[in-house]
Formats: structure tokens, C-alpha cells, sequence
């Protein structure tokens, strides 16, 4: 999706609206265009004949109008908000849906930046709604100006008809400029929010090694970036407003002169005049409409094409429509796969087997997971899952048959027990298995803002605990026990045996004691299988396997 067709598609699904909306309010510019108008004819019929049917004609007309411009104003403001907080909605929506898509996705942001274009940005997209439909209706004031001068002397007519679209073209030349920088100010914006988000997260963890310090030099710097960007955005914005009303006030003056000429002259009358100069000052109002229309237009663009661009990031998963898995074939095999350092790996997890792997090297860890969990469509060779090619397995169908559970464990608001998601007689038993069991007496404890009032290992034990619950065929873990003391490892890594006993587990690890209970480990180094065997055997022969392991 283009940064067009998504602004079109803003507008174009709340049509209904949109047009009401414009309607009322090109009533409500047509009306505030007519006042001068009216005031005129008062001054020639009523005022220099001193006459007083029309003095009422003409306040009746004046009542009339006014009725007309208020109400036409609240009505068609008020379809035209809907539909941009609609808008908002539908598009926060959609950023959500994508994000949380379980394929993943290539946008390349953090979760800051996301935020931000979730919220900051769909709300500045939606905008377009508002620049269309004002602009809409300076447009229209703009006609019934220009006709209405056209009536009262053709010249005056003209130089308005030619002078307007002159005057527009000016303000738009600055348009380029002004998106440019206001996307630049909107990057910035969201990479300062990404990184305030990252900080805040890992505050107790800076704390700790003393690097808070150098965190905060590293926001203060992001945080000034953002500042130089924003007052550039800024300038932009002031200097459009500057040339707006500084044309619009010399195309009030030309008009204003040339008219109190002609009034001079006889050519036109007093009511006339009145009426030019009061439609000449009125012109202003939409000419600055549409000065700052095409700020909205441009900050519109900007946040449209950041939302584009993650609505349009194609996914980091290939999938395809299988919908079943043999269960008598190995639950995962992989067959000469290469990607990232992997280097032809080939792996067989059979069923029921609980199978470690230690990786003497961690970017294997993080490319065997990418590989495993479908995250990985450039690499080559086989990745089975159950026998079914992995990436022609519906994508439902891979969530329910292979859980992923990294030791980065994402926690929600709400209790303890409502992120373990499930609610089984099981699940004090689990939560011991995990190594949780100092937990089960607060599992209606409310959380703070991802789980922060939680120590690492508390949370890294949740998670542990959520993904037993789930009782998936194949459970994948990935360093579960990193942030936990030895003999809660030694208790986590024999509840872990116990829980998921007869089923197929793969832990990646390099604890001695959750290897220790695996029937079987494999040992990659460069990307390949490098020893296979038991951990007893492994720890006694290989001294490699020893520095790596025993503690």
C-alpha cells in the first residue's frame, strides 16, 4: 500500500460522511461568503432610500443567514470529526493487527517506534479528512467570492479569479518542504520514544552495571536530535503562515484600492464598495485556509507513508494452507539447513524425545530459533514439522504444534493469573515445575506496566510456567533458567522433566542441570553438529563441552 492509496482509502470508507460533512460545511463557507453580500444590498435598498420594508427584508435575510452559518458549521464539524476518530480507530486497528500478526514482520522498528506510529501517527493521517473537507470549503467560499465580485464589476472579478490561484500556487511551493521535515521530525519523534521505551525497560539492568549514566547521555542526545528536527518543522510551518498572510493582505489591499477607486468614480456604488471590500477581506480567511490546509495535507503524507510502510512490510514468516502433521513423524526435522551461521545443519527431534542444544557460539541459538520458528524464509534447506514442509503448514496450525518460549518473557496488565491465560487444576502443580513456586500464593496479584514489579527470574519463570500450560507437541525453550540461582535451576530443570515427560521438548541451553535431564545433547560450533551424545558422557570427554558447561 502506497502513502496515496492509503489517504485515498481514509477517505474514500467514510464517503458517507465525508460528504455530508463538505456539503454543510461549503454551506456554512457560502453563507459566510453571502454576509458582505447582504450587507451591501442593505446599505442600497434599506439605508440610502430609507426605506423600512426593505431595512426588514434585509434583517430578516441577515437572521436567516446566520441560522444557516452556525448550524451548517456544528453539523458538518461534527461528521467530519467522527469520521477522523473512526479513522484513527481503524488504523491503530490495523498497525495492531500487524504487528501482533504471528508471521512476524520486516518493518525493522522497536517497539517505540511502533507506539508511536500507532498512536501519534494514525492520528495525524486521519487529518486528511479535515484538510479534504475545509478545503473543500475554502474552495467554495472562494467561488461564491469570486462570482459575487464578477456581479458587482467583471475587472474586480478577474483580478480576484486570477489573483487567488496565483496566491494557492505560492503557498504550495513550500508543501514539499514542509513534508519532508515534518517526516524527519516524526522519525525522530518515534526513535526517542523507541528509546526511552528500551531504557525504561531495562533500567534495573543499567542500574546494575552502572550504565545509567551513559543511557541517559544517549537519550539526551536522541532527545535534542528530536529538537533540531521539531524546530525545523516549526520554521517551515511559520514561514508558510508568514507567506499566507502577507499575500492575502497585499490581494486585500489591491482589492480594497482598486474598488475605493471606482466607488470614487461613480462606477460603483457606496452598498457596492462596502460589499467588495468586505468579500476582498473575507477572501484572506480562505486563502489561509488553504495555507494551512496543505500543512495538515503535508503532515498527513508524512504519517501515511510511516503507516504504509508498516502496513506494507511483508511478513517475516512464509506460510502456506496445510492444515495437518503425521504425528508418527518426527515432530521437527531439519535437513542441510544453512542461514545466518548455520552451515547445513541437520537435526531430528523425535517424538516423545527431550533433546538439548548447546551452542558454543550464541548467533547459532539465534539462528536455529529463527530457523525454527519459521522466522527464517531466506534460508535453504528442509525444516520439517511433523513430516510437513514447515513453510507450507497453515500458520495456526505451526502456533498449536511448535511453541516458542525465549527467555525475554512479554508480560501484559492485569494479574499473574490471567498471563498464565489458562485456568486448569494443573496449575499450581506447573507453576512448582517451573520454579515458580514462590508465586502460586500471588497469582491474583496485579502487575505493573510488563511485569516490572517482577524480578528477571520471576518472570522468566511465568513465562516457563505459561508455556507448559499450553502442553504444546513441541516445546522449543530458549535459555530458561538464565535468571535464576542454582538450586532453582536444579528444581526448574526436574519440573521440567517431569512436566513434559513422553512429550517432545528442544531446550536451548547451557545449563549443566536442564542438560542433565535431556535424553539427549547436541552440541553446535560454526553452525554444525560437533558431538552428540549424553550429558554425562559429553562432560567426562569433551573438554570443550566441559569449559562450556560445568561451572
Amino acid at each position: 500500500m502506497s502513502t496515496g492509496e492509503l489517504l485515498r482509502r481514509a477517505v474514500r470508507r467514510h464517503r458517507g460522511r465525508m460528504v455530508a460533512g463538505v456539503l454543510m460545511l461549503s454551506l456554512h463557507q457560502a453563507t459566510e461568503a453571502a454576509v458582505p453580500v447582504a450587507i451591501g444590498i442593505f446599505v442600497d435598498r434599506a439605508v440610502a432610500t430609507s426605506r423600512v420594508q426593505p431595512l426588514l427584508w434585509c434583517v430578516l435575510m441577515m437572521v436567516v443567514l446566520f441560522a444557516v452559518l452556525s448550524n451548517a458549521w456544528k453539523a458538518g464539524a461534527r461528521q467530519v470529526v467522527w469520521a477522523i476518530e473512526y479513522e484513527t480507530h481503524l488504523l491503530r486497528l490495523e498497525i495492531a493487527q500487524r504487528v501482533l500478526d504471528p508471521r512476524g514482520h520486516r518493518t525493522g522498528l522497536r517497539s517505540g517506534e511502533l507506539l508511536s506510529i500507532a498512536t501519534s501517527d494514525a492520528e495525524k493521517a486521519a487529518l486528511v479528512m479535515r484538510g479534504v473537507s475545509i478545503g473543500a470549503a475554502a474552495c467554495t467560499a472562494l467561488v461564491v467570492s469570486s462570482v459575487s465580485l464578477l456581479l458587482v464589476d467583471v475587472p474586480l472579478g478577474l483580478g480576484v479569479l486570477i489573483g487567488v490561484p496565483l496566491l494557492v500556487l505560492g503557498i504550495q511551493a513550500l508543501s514539499p518542504l514542509l513534508t519532508r521535515r515534518t517526516s524527519s521530525q516524526q522519525q525522530a519523534v518515534a526513535q526517542t520514544t523507541a528509546l526511552a521505551t528500551d531504557l525504561v525497560s531495562g533500567l534495573r539492568t543499567l542500574r546494575g552495571i552502572g550504565a545509567q549514566h551513559k543511557a541517559a547521555e544517549r537519550y539526551r542526545r536522541s532527545s535534542q536530535a528530536t529538537l533540531r528536527a521539531t524546530l525545523r518543522a516549526a520554521s517551515t510551518n511559520g514561514l508558510q503562515d508568514g507567506v499566507t498572510t502577507a499575500l492575502s493582505g497585499l490581494l486585500l489591499a489591491a482589492v480594497a484600492g482598486v474598488s475605493g477607486w471606482f466607488a470614487l468614480h461613480g462606477r460603483i456604488t457606496i452598498g457596492e464598495l462596502i460589499t467588495v471590500v468586505g468579500l476582498a477581506q473575507f477572501v484572506a480567511e480562505p486563502v489561509a485556509t488553504l495555507g494551512y490546509v496543505s500543512q495538515v495535507i503535508a503532515r498527513s503524507r508524512a504519517s501515511a507513508e510511516r503507516l504504509a510502510g508498516v502496513l506494507s512490510a511483508p511478513p517475516l514468516m512464509v506460510t502456506g494452507t496445510g492444515t495437518a502433521v503425521d504425528a508418527d513423524q518426527p515432530p521437527l526435522a531439519l535437513e542441510g539447513v544453512s542461514h545466518g551461521t548455520l552451515a547445513s545443519l541437520s537435526l531430528v527431534v523425535r517424538p516423545g524425545e527431550s533433546v538439548g542444544v548447546l551452542c558454543y557460539d550464541p548467533r547459532d541459538a539465534d539462528a536455529l530459533l529463527a530457523v525454527v520458528g519459521g522466522r527464517a524464509p531466506e534460508h535453504t534447506g528442509s525444516v520439517r514439522v511433523g513430516g510437513a514442509v514447515l513453510e507450507e503448514l497453515d500458520v495456526e496450525l505451526v502456533r498449536r504444534t511448535v511453541l516458542l518460549e525465549r527467555h525475554e518473557t512479554d508480560l501484559f496488565e492485569g494479574t499473574l493469573r490471567s498471563n498464565l491465560l489458562v485456568e486448569t487444576p494443573a496449575l499450581e502443580r506447573v507453576m512448582v515445575a517451573a520454579g515458580a513456586a514462590d508465586l502460586v500464593d500471588e497469582l491474583d496479584r496485579p502487575l505493573a506496566d510488563r511485569g516490572q514489579s517482577l524480578s528477571g527470574g520471576q518472570r522468566q519463570r511465568l513465562g516457563l510456567a505459561r508455556a507448559l500450560l499450553a502442553e504444546p507437541p513441541l516445546l522449543v525453550l530458549h535459555d530458561p533458567s538464565t535468571a535464576v540461582d542454582a538450586v532453582t535451576e536444579e528444581l526448574l530443570a526436574e519440573g521440567l522433566a517431569a512436566e513434559r515427560a513422553g512429550q517432545t521438548t528442544l531446550v536451548l541451553t547451557s545449563s549443566p542441570a536442564l542438560l542433565g535431564k535431556m535424553d539427549r545433547v547436541v552440541v553446535l560450533a560454526d553452525g554444525a553438529v560437533v558431538a552428540e551424545g549424553i550429558h554425562s558422557e559429553l562432560a567426562e570427554t569433551d573438554p570443550a563441552y566441559q569449559e562450556a558447561v560445568l561451572r
